[in-house]
């Protein structure tokens, strides 16, 4: 008898808690929950939200969990290797239990690849010790000096150079005949030192014939006034 009074005390006591204690209940973190579909025609592409990646694309969806009553996003991302970078804004929130989809189409990116004028390609390496310095070839700017080089592109069965100059304000101009073409694939080193331009020392004018005559009569006139 005992044994069956602890049984339904016990049964009374979860019947209590069942009863006051919601069926599924879950804890809210920002508010109800709810989804963002992203589709996109390209599989393992990654889904950033606002700058945050979200996942990858599989079976042509990603699915972003978000929460009705936080922080809106503003803006999607979908990006992979080879192919051109999605974004657009998001103009629309899901409801409770809803799902807002969101479309991205990845188009492949086109080669990078310099259009060959003049057959294969060669570099000359162009060695300076002042950064900023400008480089020219035969009066054709090439660019600046930074970190202490620049590479000059060229191609191997175009019309060679025949010097190089290398400048910058404050300094002596460098410039030196270019005795060595790049073959194809290789590079030239070419070296420029920069010394610094003499500073110019201001020369006085000298004085002029009335000046010197006029300062001879004061001075004779003062020795006479003198005497007397």
């Amino acid at each position: 008898m005992s044994i069956s009074r602890n049984v339904l005390l016990l049964c009374l006591i979860a019947g209590f808690f069942i009863g006051i204690i919601p069926a599924g209940a879950q804890p809210v973190i920002g508010g109800d929950r709810a989804w963002y579909a992203v589709h996109c025609n390209v599989d393992g592409a990654t889904v950033y939200f606002d700058g945050q990646p979200k996942g990858e694309i599989q079976g042509g969806v990603l699915y972003v969990e978000a929460y009705t009553t936080g922080t809106p996003y503003k803006s999607y991302t979908v990006t992979k290797d080879g192919y051109t970078t999605f974004s657009d804004s998001i103009d629309g929130v899901p409801g409770k239990g809803e799902t807002f989809d969101l479309y991205a189409t990845l188009n492949p990116a086109q080669p990078t690849q310099a259009p060959v004028i003049g057959g294969d390609i060669g570099w000359y390496t162009v060695h300076s010790n002042v950064d900023g310095a400008t480089v020219m070839f035969d009066n054709t700017y090439q660019g600046v000096i930074t970190n202490g080089i620049l590479s000059v592109q060229v191609y191997t069965t175009g019309t060679p150079y025949s010097t190089y100059t290398v400048t910058k304000e404050g300094y002596l101009p460098f410039t030196s005949p270019v005795t060595g073409y790049p073959a194809k694939g290789q590079t030239v080193d070419l070296y420029a030192t920069l010394n610094p331009a003499p500073t110019p020392v201001p020369t006085k004018s000298p004085l002029s014939l009335g000046i010197i005559v006029f300062s001879i009569a004061v001075a004779g006139f003062l020795l006479v006034s003198r005497r007397s």
